[in-house]
Order: C-alpha cells, then structure tokens, then sequence
C-alpha cells in the first residue's frame, strides 16, 4: 500500500511539525484543527520554519512554496476521508484521543491507517475503540519534528505486520529514522526522559539548586545539549504531567509520581515555552 495523501489532526507543536515535514517529503497533506486560531497559528509556524530553512540556506524558495503548497488546511475532521494514513496529534488524553480515533475510523476508507502521536497512551487500547484494530499504530514523532531523526513505532496487540511495514517505509519517506518499541507505558523515551525530568524538578522543589544551576549540571557536567528543566519547557510542562500520570497509573511505582511542584506549575498555567514562562521565562523580548 502505498501511501499518498497524510491527515493529521491538531495543529499544534507536533500536528504542524509533522504536516511541514510530510508535506516538505512530497505528499499532500491535510492539517485539521477544529479551532480556527489553533489552525491559524500552526500555518503560521510552519510558514516561520520553512523562512528559517531559506534563510540558513537548507531550503529554496521555491521548494518552501511547494511544500506550503501541499498543505490543506481545514477545520473538520471530515476532510480527512480521503486519507491513506491519519496522524492524530491531539492532547496527551485517553478520552480525546480516543474520541478523534473512533471519529477517523468512521469516516477514512477501509484500507487506510490510523497512527496516534501519543507519547505515553497504550496503543492497544487506543485501537480497541476502533472497528480496524489491525490497522492503528503508534507514530511517537519528537520535538522539533522537521529536525529531530527518531520515530518511535508502536505496535498494538492487533497491529498487522502489513500495518507495521507501510508506517516503516512512509517513516524513511519522511527522512526519519523508525524504531520499533514495544507497546508499554511511556515507551522507550518518555519512560527514561521523565523520570529524569522530574526528579530535576524535585530538586527545584527541595532546594538542592536553582532552575538555572541544575540546567547547567546536567548540561556542563553530563554533556545534554538542554538542561532537563529547560527541555521540560520547550516539550510543554502539561505535557510532561500528563505523560508521568500514565507511566505512574500504568506502571503503579512511586518513581513516577509526579512532583508538586509540576503540578502546581501546570495549575497556575505555566506550561513552559508556550505559555511564555515555565521553570524559566521566555518573555517577548527574549
């Protein structure tokens, strides 16, 4: 099967990602996002990327234009039926992702497959609420999507090996390089990285050290190209609850409780970049 046109629903962070570098590989894509201004802002950013990339060079004008061209924007979920492959790139919940996926198993043809960006959410779950079990797989894209190599791929319980194979070659089409992991919460990824983030945010919350002291340990002294505090704000500090609530349900060992801290940051909604001040500020002026 192969696959020619991409849906993908949410045009956040990864939704936008993911459609600029489906689109940049030369497939036409649909970007859906039921909330005008969500769609607007993420065209805006896809259209801030692709100037970056001519500005440095690494892309033409005229290959910028194509794949701005290959976008289609809309705001309903029923402008995905023709779609060979839909990537659902919503909040990290179970209930609204489950929502969308049964919507998309509703209204795609027989043979198309659903994948879920979830970064924590069991995958066999998730295409349990489906008529096409067979036929959902786990696509875990990182952030920055159109720079960032790995894609996680999940396999359900039910997921076919025909699945399995499309989503492996679509991946490499995409210039990305598909890791198989089993299906388990958190993963691979979030299963190593939160635990990590939040015992930094532990430290915050003890007073071992500043935001800005423990960045710099981790960064100076372990060689991480981010401080896990200030990688917590660019992933999105809602995020990263929402990733340690699963792997602490999923998982049942106190390791993965979630800090206070984290929780009372998300509460008062500091969620990092996106909100313009996390465990560090990120005002307009820089």
């Amino acid at each position: 099967m192969e696959i020619r046109t991409i849906g993908v629903v949410g045009a956040g962070t990864m939704g936008n990602g993911i459609a600029q570098t489906a689109a940049a590989a030369g497939i036409a894509t649909v970007l859906v996002d039921v909330a005008p201004a969500a769609l607007e802002r993420g065209l805006a950013a896809i259209g801030k990327s692709l100037d970056r990339l001519v500005a440095k060079g690494k892309l033409s004008a005229e290959d910028a234009a194509a794949t701005k061209g290959r976008i289609t924007p809309a705001g309903e979920l029923t402008a995905l039926a023709g779609c060979d492959l839909a990537v659902e790139a919503v909040v990290e919940r179970f209930d609204v992702k489950r929502q969308v996926l049964a919507e998309l198993d509703g209204l795609l043809a027989p043979q198309a497959i659903l994948a879920t960006n979830t970064s924590s959410i069991s995958i066999t779950r998730l295409a349990a609420q489906t008529r096409r079990p067979g036929q959902v797989i786990g696509m875990h894209f990182m952030n920055p999507v159109p720079v960032m190599q790995l894609v996680e791929i999940i396999r359900g319980l039910q997921t076919t090996q025909e699945t399995w194979s499309v989503v492996e070659a679509t991946t490499k089409r995409l210039g990305k390089i598909p890791v198989e992991v089993n299906d388990a919460p958190g993963f691979v990824s979030n299963r190593v990285l939160m635990p990590m983030i939040n015992e930094a945010i532990f430290c915050l919350h003890e007073g071992v050290g500043s935001a800005e002291a423990i960045d710099q340990v981790m960064k100076l002294g372990m060689n991480h190209p981010l401080g896990p505090l200030a990688l917590a704000d660019l992933i999105g500090l809602d995020v990263c609850l929402d990733i340690l609530r699963v792997l602490h349900e999923g998982l049942g060992e106190d390791k993965y409780r979630p800090c206070p801290l984290l929780v009372r940051m998300v509460d008062a909604g500091y969620l990092g970049r996106k909100s313009g001040r996390g465990f560090h500020d990120y005002a307009p002026a820089g």
